[in-house]
């Protein structure tokens, strides 16, 4: 006779336990307080869905920024061919490899993403109850024995937390699964907004908003310290930055941004040294020997972006080109290579797109992701402290923990 399991929550961890879950006669409930199932899955990668990422397991792993060893059991156990293989045979998902390995719907629809899981639900006989939020675990003498949604009890011999963490509140994510894990006895680390744009200091960025730089090398700096570099795409904002570089260090940096003292170095032209980006600004002068200073950089870099550099290389913008001296031309080389902003804060939890912290993983057997604490209670997902950078990573521990779990219980 098979047993009852219970999954809290319809996202992408809870829908994967629940389909593993679903084996030798189990009956898998999944409760769920929106109307729908993946509400969160469908406004993932720009609506396209960036399900996994196709790379070896070992640079999987260099993309997990909190607690990687911890995910060594489940991702190994339930691995990403095994992920791919799953959606493109079990469930009739076509799909496909990027740039940078990144694997999507062929359709570039998320929607079909979550329409292939339902489906593969619904031949596995899984319930969904829908517009019900879990407030309450049931636990006798040290074993969960079911979950409580306002008056109605739902019993079960083993329960999957997968209520996701804070972030896009809008979609569900609203911290439940932390009440319940701390009801259970259990500890949540500190959370913060990951993967989210980076507020500064400097009042001109409000002049770029909107302005996007492409090959531009970032470096990021705890005082002296340089504790993050990438090469890539950013985006400047009413508040600060954002873009993938952006995104990614902000994992980085989160827990270092609350003492303050990140400063944010921005390479505008990282294929030049100092010493050849002053003789290319010659050359550029020397073509625009009539011009004065503010319109001769043009060729140099995007409009949006002169009168900042001008101001901050203290050239007078009305100067002959023919005037401006060795040294202020260094000064503006260093300006270009060296942009340089106060980062002062992160976006909130309606732009992140995880959650940083979670349910302590020392009180969560790998393994199987089994409360240490309480008999027969799981947890998969971001509920769970651990996080990756963008590029499908963070799916990729969805499926892989839901997997775990589903197939554990």
């Amino acid at each position: 006779m098979g047993r009852r399991i219970v999954v809290v929550g319809a996202g992408a961890a809870g829908m994967m336990a629940a389909y593993a879950a679903a084996h030798d006669g189990n009956s898998v409930k999944i409760i769920e307080r929106n109307e729908k199932c993946g509400k969160k899955i469908y406004i993932t990668g720009k609506g396209r869905c960036n399900l996994t990422n196709n790379c070896d397991i070992q640079d999987f792993f260099e993309h997990v920024v909190s607690n990687p060893r911890f995910l060594y059991s489940s991702v190994y156990g339930f691995t990403i061919e095994q992920t791919m293989k799953l959606f493109s045979d079990e469930l009739g998902l076509k799909i496909k490899t990027e740039r940078g390995n990144r694997v999507f719907p062929a359709s570039d629809k998320s929607s079909d993403v979550i329409n292939s899981l339902v489906k593969g639900l619904k031949l596995k006989g899984v319930e969904v109850v829908f517009n019900k939020r879990a407030d309450r675990l049931i636990i006798n003498n040290g074993e969960v024995k079911g979950i409580a949604c306002g008056n109605k009890i739902y019993e079960a011999d083993a329960v999957i937390i997968a209520t996701g963490g804070l972030s896009y509140p809008s979609t569900g994510s609203t911290g439940d699964g932390f009440t319940l894990a701390k009801s259970a006895g259990h500890s949540v680390t500190p959370t913060y907004p990951a993967l989210v744009s980076l507020t500064a200091k400097e009042k001109w960025v409000k002049e770029l908003m909107g302005l996007s730089l492409r090959n531009v090398s970032v470096s990021f700096y705890d005082g002296d310290k340089k504790v993050y570099t990438d090469f890539g795409e950013m985006l400047f904002t009413h508040f600060g930055v954002s873009g993938p570089v952006v995104l990614t260090a902000s994992s980085y940096l989160a827990k270092r941004i609350r003492n303050g003292g990140i400063t944010m170095h921005i390479d505008c032209k990282p294929a030049l040294d100092a010493d050849g980006l002053t003789k290319r600004i010659l050359r550029d002068f020397e073509m625009q020997k009539n011009c004065y200073f503010a319109n001769s950089l043009d060729k140099l870099l995007p409009r949006k972006l002169i009168p900042v550099i001008v101001k901050l290389s203290g050239i007078r913008y009305d100067k002959p080109v023919n005037s401006v001296s060795v040294q202020e031309r260094k000064r503006l080389a260093g300006c270009i290579k060296d942009l340089r902003l106060t980062i002062t804060g992160t976006g909130d939890y309606n732009e992140a797109v995880i959650t940083g912290g979670g349910i302590n993983v020392k009180e969560i057997n790998p393994s199987t992701l089994e409360s240490k604490l309480v008999k027969n209670l799981y947890f998969a997902g971001e509920v769970i402290d651990v996080d990756a950078v963008t590029g499908g990573y963070n799916l990729q521990i969805a499926w892989s923990t839901g997997y775990t779990a589903g197939s554990s219980v």
